[in-house]
């Protein structure tokens, strides 16, 4: 975790803030954008979720607070707060303009079944055995549930939306991110994410070169 405190040191500004260039400020985090981020960290989650379910599956050694600081995150930052953005400023939208009203019904649906399967996770089994299928199907649900979003969903948002309004999101997004998660709450995530990878040996990219 000491590595993760150099990490959050290290930002210097928040996502919204970027970073000054002489004269001229970089241009702001757009609503989508602040949205696939976020899919970013969920991405890693679910590699730390893969790792652990192969690990209990092949009866190797596996800290089982590494899956319960994982599911932590998940309710935290991808339930508590990402999901909540979308059911409360996306959908909405998407469905009052009568756009990909039955794919917001499915990715409400599966917001539900994915928190049932947080709490499951959290709680942990007696038999590592069986907490594998649980994070498996946690993975299997969130990859294309997050590719949809990507690039059917977040496209179709900002169709339907205004450009002052869309900018003012954007606003509203950041503050709500302080609000639930403190300063730099995305940064500091992102660490605490990292800090999992390696616990697990998956802190080297290159290792996924074939």
């Amino acid at each position: 975790m000491a590595g993760a405190s150099l990490l959050i040191a290290g930002c210097a500004a928040t996502r919204s803030e970027g970073m000054a260039s002489g004269t001229d400020a970089e241009a702001e985090v757009t609503p989508g954008e602040d949205l696939m981020q976020e899919h970013g960290v969920l991405e890693r989650l679910l590699l730390v979720y893969e790792e652990a379910a192969r690990r209990l599956e092949g009866g190797e050694p596996l800290d089982p607070v590494v899956v319960t600081e994982a599911a932590g995150i998940v309710r935290r930052f991808v339930e508590d707060y990402h999901e909540r953005l979308e059911e409360q400023f996306v959908f909405p939208r998407l469905v009052a303009a009568g756009r990909e009203a039955g794919l917001v019904d499915v990715l409400r649906r599966q917001h539900e079944r994915g928190r049932q399967l947080t709490e499951t996770i959290r709680a942990g089994a007696p038999d590592g055995r069986a907490l594998a299928p649980r994070l498996r199907e946690f993975s299997r649900m969130y990859r294309p549930h997050a590719a949809r979003e990507d690039t059917v969903l977040f496209p179709a948002f900002r169709g339907v939306v205004g450009r002052v309004e869309y900018r003012e999101l954007g606003e509203a997004f950041e503050d709500h991110e302080h609000e639930l998660l403190g300063p730099h709450g995305f940064e500091r995530t992102v660490a605490e994410v990292a800090a999992l990878e390696a616990a697990l040996g998956l802190e080297d990219l290159a290792r996924f070169t074939p």
